[in-house]
Formats: C-alpha cells, sequence, structure tokens
C-alpha cells in the first residue's frame, strides 16, 4: 500500500476543518491548500484569531451571548429595553435579530430546542434561567423567537406553561409569507400559518 501524500500535521488541519459546518473532507482539503498557500497573509492571522478567540470570549452569564466581557455588551447597553426579554435558540438567532435591528430590549439565549427524539429535555437547556429572569418586576413582555418546527413548536408550549405563573405577558413572533416571498413557491405549512395571522389595515 502506497505511503499517503499527506502528512500527520497537515492531516489533522484537514480533519479538523472537515468538523465545520458546510465544510466536507474535499471542501476541508481545498481550505487547508489555499491556508497554507497564504501562511502569512490569512493561516498566521486566524491561528492568532482562534487562540484569542479561545481564551477570551465566554458565555454571558445573564442571556448566554458569547462576548469578551461578562455581561456581554448586548446586556450592558443601559439604552436597550429591559422590560422586554427576545428568548431565541441560540447564539446565532440573536446576532441576526441585531443584524436585522429588530429588537431592541434584551435576549435569552435557551442553547437548543426541546426534542425528545434526540433526548434533548428541558434540564439540557437554560430554561430556568428564562424564568428566574422573567420574575424580575422590571420585566413585562417575553418575545419566543423560536423557529415553526415541531421541536420549535413543542418548546413554545413548554416555556408558555412555565411562564404563566409568572404573570407575565408571552408573544411569539408572527409567522407567515416572507417579504418578497409569491405565494406559488410557498409551502402549505406556511400559508396557513399566514392565513391565521393575517390582520386588518
Amino acid at each position: 500500500m502506497p505511503a499517503s501524500p499527506i502528512g500527520p500535521e497537515l492531516q489533522r488541519l484537514i480533519d479538523l476543518l472537515a468538523k465545520m459546518p458546510g465544510l466536507g473532507p474535499r471542501s476541508a482539503k481545498r481550505a487547508a491548500l489555499y491556508l497554507l498557500k497564504r501562511r502569512d497573509q490569512v493561516m498566521g492571522p486566524l491561528a492568532f484569531a482562534l487562540d484569542d478567540a479561545a481564551k477570551k470570549v465566554k458565555s454571558c452569564s445573564s442571556c448566554g451571548n458569547w462576548d469578551s466581557i461578562d455581561p456581554c455588551a448586548v446586556c450592558a447597553d443601559v439604552e436597550r429595553n429591559a422590560g422586554v426579554l427576545c428568548v431565541v435558540q441560540d447564539v446565532g438567532d440573536l446576532w441576526a435579530l441585531e443584524r436585522a435591528g429588530a429588537h431592541k430590549g434584551r435576549y435569552h439565549v435557551l442553547g437548543g430546542l426541546l426534542s425528545p427524539l434526540d433526548g434533548v429535555g428541558p434540564d439540557d437547556l437554560n430554561v430556568g434561567g428564562l424564568v428566574a429572569r422573567a420574575s424580575d418586576d422590571a420585566v413585562v413582555e417575553i418575545v419566543l423567537a423560536l423557529p415553526a418546527t415541531v421541536d420549535g413548536q413543542t418548546t413554545v408550549h413548554y416555556l408558555t406553561e412555565h411562564l404563566e405563573p409568572v404573570g407575565v405577558t408571552v408573544t411569539r413572533l408572527s409567522q407567515g409569507v416572507p417579504v418578497g416571498g409569491e405565494l406559488d413557491y410557498l409551502d402549505e405549512g406556511t400559508l396557513s400559518a399566514a392565513m391565521k395571522a393575517r390582520r386588518s389595515f
């Protein structure tokens, strides 16, 4: 059997890159070759950034966002509305809402969704922290910004039941036709949700 043309150090780099979302073995090899060809411009700064992030970035003890300070910049912003908590599945969703400028309050990252099939239960999510934060007198509304999937719906019902005794208003994102969407290209679930969420104007 011929020897592998890829040395152990390079193979380890490829294997680690292949674990990244959206990168398979072939894409990982291309990425590794790209990095090696651009050691000074890309690979060196990337290695420094990875090391720096590993040492400094941590989860916010209040909302669960990633930042190098605790509480994070969002929680520390006194201009934000402390009375409205937006509950999201993961940090990426928080970043998406911030990018859109869609929410001016605070956030709470659950860290996933309830999924009995995948063995994800309430103890695996930051539900206790949410209930504790919702019990604060300053909080008047909880916005459940969770996906319109089976697991998302299950999580919404579970959270609504556990937040009801707190007496805080619980709302959720509207669902339906996206801006610029054509009805002919939408699935039945989206059309049904849009019809149920119709409003007068």
